[in-house]
């Protein structure tokens, strides 16, 4: 199974693919897509760099499933709809895509990948590095989109599991604690 994890921004979104065999974890591919070439007051231009980033990335490795960070509250209410906006495009360009797309919050992630919730973005690149086997640190983007994939790895299978005896219903389709699969 080959998996694509996305850590949304409007500025820089990384990627990383993976490809799962059992237990055993394969670096395919990691980068970001970045949209720091357009005005700042473009959102729509920058929109579209994402859309069109992630279908080509998409394209390129053809995924069979997809992870994404949920985002979180921010102090800065107009940031938090920014990094909205740029996280529902990044989900429209993977379920543009044709793929299954799963969810995972940053202390989800965390967890999966450190040990802890409260992991620094340091920590995080290391123990990807580690699990991975890769000569040097990804970026910290790269690195957390590469840490959703591997939580995705690891998590997805018992999540498709639940979600097939218990459907989800709408009031906890909201619900953050324990992460979505659409």
């Amino acid at each position: 199974m080959r998996i694509l994890g996305i850590d949304p921004g409007l500025q820089t979104t990384g990627f990383g693919v993976l490809d799962v065999q059992g237990q055993r974890l394969a670096y395919v591919a990691s980068g970001t897509i970045r949209t720091t070439g357009l005005a700042l007051g473009d959102l729509p231009g920058r929109l579209k760099v994402l859309f069109d980033g992630i279908g080509e990335v998409a394209q390129r490795y053809q995924p069979d499933a997809a992870a994404v960070e949920i985002v979180f509250v921010n102090v800065n209410p107009q940031s938090t709809l920014m990094l909205g906006q740029a996280r529902g495009a990044a989900v429209t360009a993977l379920v543009h895509a044709g793929l299954p797309v799963a969810e995972y919050t940053a202390l989800q992630m965390k967890k999966a990948v450190v040990g802890h919730g409260r992991a620094a973005k340091a920590q995080v690149q290391e123990m990807v590095r580690r699990l991975l086997s890769l000569p040097g640190l990804p970026g910290t983007d790269a690195a957390d989109a590469l840490g959703l994939a591997i939580t995705h790895a690891h998590a997805g299978a018992a999540m498709a599991r639940v979600a097939e005896v218990a459907q989800l219903q709408r009031r906890q389709h909201a619900l953050y604690k324990g992460g979505r699969s659409y």
